[in-house]
């Protein structure tokens, strides 16, 4: 992992955008594990990959993102300027306009509207589906096969049931597991976000207004983005967000394993299976084999 400090993205800027020099930077209040993220005045930012792993989706959003925005209702982010790889930072790393807005994640879910937040997510999905994909990125390593299927994670995902007995009813989720890989999707590829987690949702005023974070688009099976149904919506949010989507239950079930795969994994790897992430990842499990029990 690179070192990404204060007085590094002051020397990039000062560098490469000398024009911005002026302006001040700091960190935003919760930067995530990819991107190191800072503010650069009121009204940009700065983001720099944390590792060679993420450094492949910079000039991916650069291209993609301004394409993307105008068919979408919603704001996603707006590139301003890509800065080049240096003797102090060996990648891509990028300038935006800075969203307005609390991520979902730093606001108590109690004091989220979930119903209309399911609602808006969905009409995101739909517009993002309908557009255009010609050139477009196929799953591969630069979005860890986000629109491929989900069967690339079936030895990832039947370890971790193995190892999780105590844990899981192995019964019901090696049956969710094996419906979710036993279909694909036959439609035309669609865009798909890749990480439509609570981290990369904006929300003001008690609406979703932005969608943030792209590194991992692509184009393929929108199975993967539907994952958020049960990492943050819940049970009648969940059936808005699903009962809007213009999707197929066979999509619906490989969203299922597509969530599974990822409770169980984050759970296998916590040392901790009593702390407060551990109890949400069990959630989740347990929600989605819940509903398919139903």
């Amino acid at each position: 992992m690179n070192l990404i400090t204060l007085q590094l993205v002051k020397k990039l800027i000062e560098q490469q955008f000398p024009q911005l020099a002026d302006l001040y930077v700091r960190p935003v209040e919760c930067s995530g594990i990819d991107n190191r993220t800072f503010h650069l005045g009121e009204k940009m930012l700065v983001r720099l990959p944390s590792s060679e792993n993420y450094a492949l989706q910079v000039p991916k959003e650069q291209k993609w993102l301004k394409i993307l925005a105008s068919h979408l209702s919603l704001s996603i982010p707006e590139p301003v300027a890509m800065g080049q790889p240096s003797k102090h930072y060996p990648w891509n790393w990028s300038i935006y306009k800075w969203i307005e807005g609390k991520s979902a994640n730093m606001i108590s879910i109690d004091n989220l509207d979930l119903q209309n937040i399911a609602f808006q997510l969905a009409q995101f999905l739909n517009e993002l589906h309908k557009i255009e994909t010609e050139d477009g990125p196929s799953a591969g390593l630069h979005n860890y096969w986000r629109g491929g299927h989900v069967k690339i994670y079936d030895t990832e995902t039947r370890d971790a049931i193995k190892e999780l007995y105590d844990f899981v009813d192995i019964k019901a989720a090696i049956s969710v597991w094996e419906k979710a890989v036993s279909s694909k999707w036959n439609k035309s590829l669609v865009w798909v976000h890749g990480d439509l987690a609570s981290s990369n949702i904006i929300v003001k005023e008690e609406r979703l207004i932005a969608v943030i974070d792209f590194g991992c688009m692509g184009i393929g099976d929108p199975a993967c983005d539907l994952v958020i149904a049960w990492t943050l919506l819940r049970d009648e949010s969940r059936e808005i967000f699903r009962s809007n989507l213009c999707l197929d239950s066979d999509t619906w079930a490989r969203a299922c394993g597509w969530a599974l795969w990822k409770a169980l994994i984050t759970l296998v790897s916590l040392k901790d299976r009593t702390s407060l992430e551990a109890i949400e990842q069990k959630r989740i499990i347990n929600d989605v084999l819940s509903e398919n029990l139903s």
